[in-house]
């Protein structure tokens, strides 16, 4: 692992603004040469602190962000998994001493405009974490829905982990949240690839962390984006999603949700 400062300014001295609560936006990035400049360009119109993990990209997202001088870069040299650059982002925050973390993918999937929303919730302090719901609201007319199989995935973990659990979710997978760093820094985090959320919903839940849900659009711009290797195959990102589950739980959760989707 490999970071890059390109800004002169020292992380504890980039936020200006809110010198009682300081908030870092980390930004998990692989291979998104046609969404990291605009992603970044949109969300450093609302923060001043910037990381982004470059997760061993190889398709010129690297060079692009050599561009972006006010932004921190942790740079993985080959690709370590979305969980890995979630781990990292959390570390740096707690490292330098960031209130809160809030994490927005870079596929054009989060509208960086409701960053804001998440500052506003950070300020009333009644959460340790704050998580964005696609759900929470119905879908407008004429948006591009993701694929079948992911939303049916997504409900029926989402069930899983509402039935294991003294938490209400609804939906499981969403990666924009704000996360308080005291407290996301006390549980431990080992999943690298993209069954990290079921862990942490798990280890946070057991931790006593409180959960909000606050509603962010829904928004698919490409219908053909893949997952990486075997979990492109909707069984087998479903049996690995269940894995973990009973991992962290220590038991077999109810298989009803799983045999249904094999089904």
């Amino acid at each position: 692992m490999r970071m890059t400062r390109h800004s002169t300014r020292k992380p504890e001295a980039l936020n200006r603004h809110e010198a009682a609560m300081t908030v870092l936006v980390a930004i998990p990035v692989f291979n998104e040469f046609d969404y990291v400049d605009d992603v970044l360009n949109a969300v450093c119109r609302y923060s001043d602190n910037i990381l982004v993990v470059d997760d061993g990209s190889t398709d010129g997202t690297s060079g692009l962000l050599k561009k972006h001088t006010n932004v921190e870069v942790i740079s993985h040299k080959v690709n370590a998994g979305y969980g890995q650059s979630l781990i990292d982002a959390f570390s740096f925050a707690c490292r330098h001493k960031f209130d809160w973390v809030i994490t927005i993918d870079c596929d054009c999937q989060h509208e960086p405009s409701y960053i804001p929303c998440f500052c506003s919730e950070i300020h009333k302090d009644d959460a340790d974490i704050i998580s964005g719901s696609r759900y929470l609201r119905k879908t407008p007319l004429g948006m591009t829905r993701p694929p079948v199989d992911r939303v049916s995935i997504n409900r029926r973990i989402t069930s899983m982990l509402n039935q294991s659990l003294p938490i209400a979710l609804t939906d499981a997978f969403c990666g924009f949240k704000a996360y308080r760093t005291e407290s996301i820094c006390k549980i431990r985090l080992t999943e690298k690839g993209y069954g990290l959320p079921l862990q942490l919903w798990i280890q946070a839940s057991r931790a006593g962390l409180r959960i909000r849900e606050i509603p962010v659009p829904l928004i698919y711009h490409d219908p053909k984006r893949k997952f990486c290797g075997s979990l492109e195959d909707p069984r087998k990102r479903m049996d690995y999603y269940v894995e973990i589950i009973e991992r962290e739980l220590l038991h077999n959760v109810d298989q009803s949700a799983a045999e249904a989707f094999h089904s």
